[in-house]
Protein backbone atom coordinates (compact mmCIF):
# COMPACT_ATOMS: atom_id res chain seq x y z
CA UNK A 1 0.00 0.00 0.00
CA UNK A 2 1.54 3.59 -1.08
CA UNK A 3 1.80 5.96 1.64
CA UNK A 4 0.56 9.10 1.66
CA UNK A 5 3.57 11.30 1.00
CA UNK A 6 3.88 15.19 1.83
CA UNK A 7 0.84 15.64 4.24
CA UNK A 8 0.96 18.00 6.71
CA UNK A 9 -2.46 18.19 8.06
CA UNK A 10 -5.21 15.61 9.23
CA UNK A 11 -8.56 17.15 8.52
CA UNK A 12 -11.29 15.58 10.27
CA UNK A 13 -15.32 15.11 9.45
CA UNK A 14 -17.19 14.92 12.82
CA UNK A 15 -19.97 13.43 12.87
CA UNK A 16 -19.94 9.77 12.17
CA UNK A 17 -16.13 9.99 11.78
CA UNK A 18 -15.00 11.63 15.12
CA UNK A 19 -18.45 11.22 17.19
CA UNK A 20 -20.61 8.62 17.35
CA UNK A 21 -24.40 9.81 16.59
CA UNK A 22 -25.90 7.04 17.43
CA UNK A 23 -24.62 6.96 21.06
CA UNK A 24 -27.77 10.07 21.50
CA UNK A 25 -30.27 7.47 20.79
CA UNK A 26 -28.50 4.29 22.69
CA UNK A 27 -28.03 6.34 25.98
CA UNK A 28 -31.71 7.22 26.31
CA UNK A 29 -33.91 4.94 28.18
CA UNK A 30 -37.19 6.33 27.00
CA UNK A 31 -37.30 5.21 23.40
CA UNK A 32 -37.94 1.68 22.75
CA UNK A 33 -35.02 -0.61 22.43
CA UNK A 34 -36.67 -2.21 19.16
CA UNK A 35 -36.97 1.36 17.82
CA UNK A 36 -33.64 2.77 18.39
CA UNK A 37 -32.09 1.73 15.46
CA UNK A 38 -34.88 3.20 12.99
CA UNK A 39 -34.94 6.28 15.10
CA UNK A 40 -30.95 7.31 14.36
CA UNK A 41 -31.49 6.05 11.16
CA UNK A 42 -34.32 8.08 10.33
CA UNK A 43 -32.65 11.51 12.17
CA UNK A 44 -29.69 11.49 10.82
CA UNK A 45 -31.07 10.80 7.07
CA UNK A 46 -32.83 13.70 7.18
CA UNK A 47 -30.53 15.87 8.98
CA UNK A 48 -28.14 15.18 6.02
CA UNK A 49 -31.16 15.85 3.49
CA UNK A 50 -31.96 19.20 5.01
CA UNK A 51 -28.51 20.33 4.37
CA UNK A 52 -28.52 19.43 1.16
CA UNK A 53 -32.06 20.94 0.57
CA UNK A 54 -31.42 24.29 2.47
CA UNK A 55 -27.96 24.83 0.36
CA UNK A 56 -29.98 23.92 -2.96
CA UNK A 57 -32.28 26.57 -1.63
CA UNK A 58 -29.19 29.40 -0.22
CA UNK A 59 -31.71 29.16 2.75
CA UNK A 60 -28.67 28.43 5.74
CA UNK A 61 -29.60 28.03 9.22
CA UNK A 62 -26.99 26.26 11.37
CA UNK A 63 -26.78 22.59 12.01
CA UNK A 64 -28.43 22.72 15.44
CA UNK A 65 -31.49 23.91 13.74
CA UNK A 66 -31.39 21.60 11.16
CA UNK A 67 -30.37 18.66 13.74
CA UNK A 68 -33.54 19.66 15.98
CA UNK A 69 -36.04 20.15 12.67
CA UNK A 70 -34.56 16.25 11.87
CA UNK A 71 -35.45 15.09 15.16
CA UNK A 72 -39.34 16.69 15.24
CA UNK A 73 -39.54 14.46 11.74
CA UNK A 74 -38.18 11.15 12.92
CA UNK A 75 -40.45 11.28 16.34
CA UNK A 76 -43.41 11.93 14.43
CA UNK A 77 -43.02 9.42 11.86
CA UNK A 78 -41.86 6.77 14.40
CA UNK A 79 -44.86 7.61 16.51
CA UNK A 80 -42.72 8.81 19.74
CA UNK A 81 -43.33 12.82 19.75
CA UNK A 82 -42.63 13.46 23.40
CA UNK A 83 -41.43 17.02 24.25
CA UNK A 84 -39.55 15.59 27.37
CA UNK A 85 -38.15 13.00 24.87
CA UNK A 86 -37.21 15.39 22.42
CA UNK A 87 -34.98 17.53 25.21
CA UNK A 88 -33.63 14.50 26.38
CA UNK A 89 -32.11 13.79 22.75
CA UNK A 90 -31.24 16.91 21.81
CA UNK A 91 -29.19 17.07 24.81
CA UNK A 92 -27.27 13.52 24.68
CA UNK A 93 -26.72 15.19 20.72
CA UNK A 94 -24.55 17.80 22.29
CA UNK A 95 -22.56 15.48 24.32
CA UNK A 96 -22.19 12.15 21.49
CA UNK A 97 -19.48 9.61 22.33
CA UNK A 98 -16.01 9.73 20.09
CA UNK A 99 -15.18 6.40 19.38
CA UNK A 100 -12.64 4.54 20.99
CA UNK A 101 -9.80 5.12 18.83
CA UNK A 102 -10.28 8.50 18.06
CA UNK A 103 -8.13 10.13 20.92
CA UNK A 104 -4.82 8.11 20.64
CA UNK A 105 -4.93 8.60 16.77
CA UNK A 106 -5.14 12.04 17.12
CA UNK A 107 -2.01 12.22 19.85
CA UNK A 108 -0.18 9.80 17.29
CA UNK A 109 -0.74 12.12 14.52
CA UNK A 110 0.27 15.08 16.50
CA UNK A 111 3.14 13.49 18.17
CA UNK A 112 4.78 13.07 14.34
CA UNK A 113 4.35 16.25 13.46
CA UNK A 114 0.94 16.36 11.50
CA UNK A 115 -1.45 19.50 12.40
CA UNK A 116 -4.86 18.11 13.47
CA UNK A 117 -8.21 19.72 12.36
CA UNK A 118 -11.86 19.41 12.23
CA UNK A 119 -14.04 20.67 9.22
CA UNK A 120 -17.38 19.94 10.07
CA UNK A 121 -21.19 21.19 9.34
CA UNK A 122 -21.70 21.47 13.21
CA UNK A 123 -21.87 25.00 14.83
CA UNK A 124 -18.82 26.12 17.28
CA UNK A 125 -20.91 25.63 20.39
CA UNK A 126 -22.08 21.78 18.99
CA UNK A 127 -18.58 20.94 18.18
CA UNK A 128 -16.83 22.45 21.66
CA UNK A 129 -19.67 20.55 23.46
CA UNK A 130 -18.63 17.27 22.31
CA UNK A 131 -14.52 17.42 22.09
CA UNK A 132 -15.24 18.41 25.99
CA UNK A 133 -17.66 15.38 26.47
CA UNK A 134 -15.04 12.96 24.88
CA UNK A 135 -12.38 14.32 26.39
CA UNK A 136 -10.85 15.94 23.18
CA UNK A 137 -9.52 19.05 24.31
CA UNK A 138 -6.03 20.45 23.01
CA UNK A 139 -5.98 17.67 20.44
CA UNK A 140 -6.90 19.85 17.11
CA UNK A 141 -5.27 22.75 16.03
CA UNK A 142 -8.46 24.24 14.61
CA UNK A 143 -12.07 23.57 15.09
CA UNK A 144 -14.10 24.78 11.76
CA UNK A 145 -17.32 25.07 11.33
CA UNK A 146 -19.21 25.49 7.91
CA UNK A 147 -20.92 28.42 10.45
CA UNK A 148 -17.92 30.89 8.97
CA UNK A 149 -19.10 30.65 5.04
CA UNK A 150 -22.84 29.44 5.41
CA UNK A 151 -23.70 26.62 3.22
CA UNK A 152 -23.12 23.01 4.15
CA UNK A 153 -20.82 20.62 2.80
CA UNK A 154 -20.54 19.35 0.16
CA UNK A 155 -20.01 23.14 -1.42
CA UNK A 156 -16.81 23.68 -2.25
CA UNK A 157 -16.95 26.91 -0.51
CA UNK A 158 -16.65 24.23 2.98
CA UNK A 159 -13.57 22.79 1.67
CA UNK A 160 -11.58 26.10 0.53
CA UNK A 161 -12.15 27.09 3.85
CA UNK A 162 -10.09 24.36 5.45
CA UNK A 163 -7.61 25.24 3.32
CA UNK A 164 -7.75 28.85 3.98
CA UNK A 165 -8.19 28.57 7.33
CA UNK A 166 -4.89 25.87 7.47
CA UNK A 167 -2.79 28.02 4.87
CA UNK A 168 -2.16 25.16 2.97
CA UNK A 169 -2.35 23.49 -0.53
CA UNK A 170 -5.31 20.79 -1.16
CA UNK A 171 -2.23 17.96 -2.20
CA UNK A 172 -1.13 18.71 1.41
CA UNK A 173 -3.90 17.78 3.87
CA UNK A 174 -5.23 14.40 4.35
CA UNK A 175 -9.21 14.81 4.71
CA UNK A 176 -11.02 12.53 6.69
CA UNK A 177 -14.58 11.18 6.75
CA UNK A 178 -17.30 8.28 7.18
CA UNK A 179 -19.76 9.63 5.06
CA UNK A 180 -18.94 8.53 1.51
CA UNK A 181 -20.19 11.73 -0.65
CA UNK A 182 -17.81 14.04 1.94
CA UNK A 183 -14.76 12.20 0.95
CA UNK A 184 -15.48 11.97 -2.78
CA UNK A 185 -16.44 15.42 -2.53
CA UNK A 186 -13.65 16.60 -0.64
CA UNK A 187 -11.41 14.38 -3.33
CA UNK A 188 -12.94 16.17 -6.33
CA UNK A 189 -12.08 18.89 -4.48
CA UNK A 190 -8.30 18.02 -5.03
CA UNK A 191 -7.85 17.33 -1.29
CA UNK A 192 -5.87 13.65 -0.74
CA UNK A 193 -8.79 11.56 1.33
CA UNK A 194 -9.13 8.63 3.36
CA UNK A 195 -12.55 7.55 3.55
CA UNK A 196 -13.29 5.49 7.18
CA UNK A 197 -16.01 3.35 6.01
CA UNK A 198 -17.14 2.68 9.76
CA UNK A 199 -20.56 1.35 8.12
CA UNK A 200 -19.37 -1.27 5.05
CA UNK A 201 -20.97 1.98 2.61
CA UNK A 202 -21.00 0.70 -1.41
CA UNK A 203 -18.47 2.89 -3.34
CA UNK A 204 -19.86 6.10 -4.74
CA UNK A 205 -21.26 6.89 -7.83
CA UNK A 206 -19.62 10.37 -7.75
CA UNK A 207 -16.57 12.74 -8.90
CA UNK A 208 -13.41 11.98 -6.93
CA UNK A 209 -12.35 8.92 -5.36
CA UNK A 210 -10.40 8.02 -2.05
CA UNK A 211 -7.03 7.59 -2.13
CA UNK A 212 -7.26 4.93 0.76
CA UNK A 213 -10.50 3.32 2.94
CA UNK A 214 -9.89 2.21 6.08
CA UNK A 215 -12.15 0.58 8.58
CA UNK A 216 -11.71 2.91 11.46
CA UNK A 217 -9.31 5.69 12.39
CA UNK A 218 -6.84 3.84 13.93
CA UNK A 219 -5.32 2.38 10.43
CA UNK A 220 -4.66 6.05 9.58
CA UNK A 221 -1.47 6.84 10.90
CA UNK A 222 0.31 3.86 9.10
CA UNK A 223 -1.17 5.39 5.45
CA UNK A 224 1.00 8.92 6.23
CA UNK A 225 4.54 8.95 5.38
CA UNK A 226 6.48 11.19 8.06
CA UNK A 227 6.95 14.64 6.95
CA UNK A 228 9.84 15.46 5.64
CA UNK A 229 12.44 17.92 7.82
Amino acid sequence: MTALSGIRACVFDAYGTLFDFASAATRCPGIPEHKRVALTTLWRDKQLQYTWLRSLQDRYVDFWQVTAEALDFALESLDLRDAALREQLLQLYQTLQAFPEVADTLRQLRAAGFRTAILSNGTPAMLDAAIRASGLQGLFDAVLSVESVRVFKTHPKVYAYALQQLGLPAGQVSFQSSNGWDAYAASAFGMRVVWCNRYGQRPEQLPGAPDHVIRNLAELPALLAPIAT
